[in-house]
């Protein structure tokens, strides 16, 4: 299990991860983990060839018997070796409520990795140094102490984008918080570092039954500031015009135009992303804070007519502010490119309180 808040790079680390093993071989199944339905994510992935199984509606913890249930269905259509999966990045305490209740009822057919957990930059050093002005509450900023907490292994990501100081800050201030954290720094996205993350995953058995304590109170609080949206968009060129648009300058302006929207409504972005589909092709746009700048994480190079397009949002803002913001960036951004548009299956709402199926502790 690969772990980490919003924005953390998980879908990348574990695209890496899945991809290192099947080319030494081993057959690998993912799991992807989300609130909601219509998750980029697991669209994203599915479209880089790796077999993957969504468990959506809530997280991991409350919807333990949908994982092992989805987990056995991999293993009866593609007898992975290897299941590689990625919980919500909000959610916490995955060892008492999901590795150890695993691990105790299924541990006959699973072998369980040590929990890995990716840190994420834009947020961290702000929150680990206690400062003013993180962008979201203290009870959110409590979900990412909690996570580091627990994990086996802290995986400073990103570090592509960090100088050698402002990494070395960052392994610093986790080893302070946490005394005795094995700490390492890695980039998902360039492989620095990775193959010491996944030889520990693939190498190392989880043991040992430690639980931390959490306050579900401030858990839940900290969840609920979060206006969380997934849409459907269609997209097309006017049958009486007969240019075409780009896909990756389309996905761009969206998640620009979202980001200075969000930030006249005083609202935190946490993760924002925008897959874009048309011919075969695939792009992703996202922006993973305010104090970051959005980018294409992935181009499709295409120009075209029509694209299909999931765009998932995590904003430390209430639900109404969030849709109104999104579908209004949404039919400016295609006004500007000269496009009719359909927003479709739209949810938005604030994650309800954990309810976990199984929660053990050392008593």
């Amino acid at each position: 299990m690969v772990g980490g808040f919003l924005g953390a790079g998980k879908t990348t680390a574990i695209a890496r991860v899945a991809r290192t093993l099947i080319d030494a071989g081993h057959r690998v199944g993912l799991v992807t983990n989300d609130q909601a339905f219509d998750l980029v994510d697991t669209q994203a992935l599915r479209n880089q060839g790796f077999v993957v199984g969504e468990v959506a509606g809530a997280c991991f913890c409350c919807k333990f018997e949908e994982l092992v249930s989805t987990v056995e269905r991999l293993s009866q259509e593609n007898t992975p070796d290897v299941i590689l999966a990625e919980p919500v990045g909000s959610c916490t305490d995955l060892v008492a409520t999901v590795i150890e209740p695993l691990r105790h009822l299924h541990g006959d057919r699973y072998e369980i990795a040590p929990l890995a957990v990716l840190l994420k930059p834009e947020h961290a050093r702000k929150i680990l140094n206690e400062s003013e002005g993180v962008g979201f509450s203290p009870q959110a900023a409590y979900i990412f102490l909690k996570q580091l907490e627990e994990a086996d292994l802290v995986a400073v990501n990103k570090i592509d984008k960090l100088t050698r100081s402002e990494c070395d800050e960052l392994v610093r201030l986790v080893r302070d918080r946490f005394p005795g954290k094995r700490v390492l720094a890695a980039s998902a996205r360039t492989g620095e570092g990775f193959d010491e993350i996944i030889e520990r995953l693939t190498q190392e058995t989880r043991r040992g039954e430690t639980f931390m304590e959490v306050d579900y109170d401030t858990y839940a609080a900290g969840e609920a500031e979060l206006g969380w949206l997934n849409c459907k968009v269609s997209v097309r060129m006017p049958a009486d015009r007969s240019d075409h648009f780009s896909l990756d300058n389309l996905l761009l302006a969206i998640v620009r135009r979202a980001e200075s929207a969000l930030l006249a409504a005083d609202a935190e972005p946490v993760h924002l992303k925008v897959l874009g589909m048309s011919d075969g092709a695939t792009g992703i746009a996202n922006l993973v804070s305010s104090a970051a700048t959005a980018e294409l994480s992935l181009a499709s190079g295409v120009e075209t007519r029509r694209a299909d397009l999931l765009l998932n949002a995590r904003v430390a803002t209430t639900p109404e502010t969030l849709s109104t913001v999104i579908e209004r960036v949404v039919s400016e951004v295609g006004e500007q490119f000269g496009l009719s548009v359909l927003v479709s299956k739209m949810q938005c709402f604030e994650p309800a309180r954990p309810a976990p199926t199984h929660r053990m502790s050392a008593s």
